[in-house]
């Protein structure tokens, strides 16, 4: 239970990947932080994953106080494409990144960061189909399964979802 006390946001929209989503949820609950879906400002109630598995939205982005997280996660396949547009979620995962807070991206989910503004002169890794956005946005894009840049923490795949974790989980002690 090394994250008792820690809270996490995690980012969803309709058609997110659902072990990117599911995997570091249960994950950081295992860890013993409390863990909120956050979704956009517009967000129905529940959102649907690429596959149809529902989540059900804990709080909107426009509600989520960054001063109440320690950390968020954004979950890649469709989603981040959504989740970009929105202005609440963009300040959102500005905020956590001007406090220093965790950070964290996987797969499509660069695509949030890039929206942000927040990669300038950042290490970042993402799936390869959103690299030239990512290097773009002025990143020094690698390609491992998770690369940490201070309070940044990014990974490629749904494969890379235990190293993902583990240093979210590290990064956040």
């Amino acid at each position: 239970m090394e994250l008792t006390g820690k809270r996490v946001a995690i980012l969803a929209a309709d058609d997110y990947e659902d072990t990117e989503l599911w995997y570091p949820y249960f994950r950081m609950l295992e860890a013993g932080a409390e863990a909120k879906i956050v979704g956009m400002a517009s967000s129905e109630d529940v959102v649907k994953s690429k596959h149809g598995y529902p989540a059900k939205i804990d709080l909107r982005a426009n509600e989520a106080k960054p001063d109440d997280f320690d950390a968020v996660i954004v979950p890649g396949g469709y989603a981040p494409d959504k989740l970009r547009r929105c202005e609440a979620t963009l300040n959102f995962v500005r905020e956590l990144n001007k406090r220093k807070k965790i950070v964290a991206a996987i797969c499509h989910a660069g695509w949030v960061l890039v929206s942000a503004g927040i990669l300038t002169g950042r290490t970042a890794t993402s799936v390869p189909a959103i690299k030239d956005d990512v290097k773009n946005a002025g990143a020094n894009w690698v390609d491992q399964d998770v690369a940490i840049d201070g309070n940044l923490i990014t990974s490629r795949f749904p494969a890379d979802l235990p190293a993902f974790c583990r240093e979210i989980i590290r990064a956040m002690k």
